[in-house]
Order: structure tokens, then C-alpha cells, then sequence
């Protein structure tokens, strides 16, 4: 029998003030380069995807699904990429690498909000007792940092 335990800690960011004009993350240093990672994966998410995994996850916050909520209200340049969902494709990927099932251990930190419609690639590098993984957006910006062992 397997043993699973979570521990979260969540933060959110400060309410951007009335009509605040969109504030976009600081920019990457130019575009991702997939050149020393061991697995590598781009997609695009979708706003079908971004609804399918709040209806999944029971996760009604507007930034996901309501773009007028999301870019007026919040601030966000688009629809906000769930951060546990980012996490979930992190884990695919190891799937995809290590077969099912072959991590011990998996942390994560969200550092930077991935917009819908725009490119995400996930990586992942290391063996055993230090995997390194990541999700980055196209320009570059580290959107999560992930550690895991086998």
C-alpha cells in the first residue's frame, strides 16, 4: 500500500487597484532552449483545458474561465494557467520519462503565471534522487520549478 501525503502552501498575489492597466510578468531572457534537458514537451493549454480542469478540480476562480474577469478585473494579460495543473503536466512528463508511478517525492512552486493560448514547455532533467523539473514560457521565464525523486 502506498502512502501519499500533501502539504500545501498557498499565496496569493496582492488585487491589482481599478483600473489598473494589465501587467504583464517580467520578460525571459529571449526563448526557452530545450539544450540540457533530458525530456522536453511544448503545448499550448487551451481554455478547453483551463475549463475541464477547474470543472475536475472543483476550482470556480474566474481567472481560469472568465476572460473579461481575468484580463479587467485581475489585471492578467489572459486566462491564467492553474497552477496545479501545470504541476500535473510536470508530472506526465516524469510519467512519460520514468514509466508510471516512479517518483518518491515531488515539490513544486509556481514563480510566474502562464497565459493561456501561449506556449508552455515542461522539462526535465537528473536521476534518481535529484530531478530537476520546469515549466517555462516561450520567452524564456521560469513559469515553475519542480524537484522530485525516484
Amino acid at each position: 500500500m502506498m502512502n501519499v501525503r500533501e502539504i500545501q502552501s498557498i499565496v496569493f498575489r496582492e488585487p491589482a487597484y481599478a483600473g489598473a492597466p494589465p501587467a504583464p510578468p517580467p520578460p525571459g531572457e529571449g526563448r526557452f532552449d530545450p539544450a540540457g534537458w533530458d525530456a522536453h514537451r511544448m503545448l499550448v493549454p487551451s481554455e478547453a483545458l483551463l475549463f475541464r480542469y477547474s470543472a475536475l478540480t472543483f476550482n470556480s476562480h474566474r481567472i481560469h474561465y472568465d476572460l473579461p474577469y481575468a484580463t479587467e478585473e485581475e489585471g492578467y494579460r489572459g486566462l491564467v494557467v492553474h497552477g496545479p495543473l501545470t504541476a500535473t503536466l510536470l508530472l506526465d512528463l516524469a510519467a512519460r520519462h520514468f514509466g508510471d508511478n516512479a517518483l518518491t517525492r515531488f515539490d513544486f512552486r509556481g514563480t510566474s503565471p502562464a497565459i493561456c493560448g501561449e506556449e508552455l514547455h515542461l522539462a526535465l532533467r537528473g536521476d534518481d534522487d535529484a530531478i530537476v523539473l520546469g515549466a517555462f514560457a516561450s520567452d524564456g521565464r521560469q513559469v515553475m520549478a519542480a524537484s522530485a525523486a525516484r
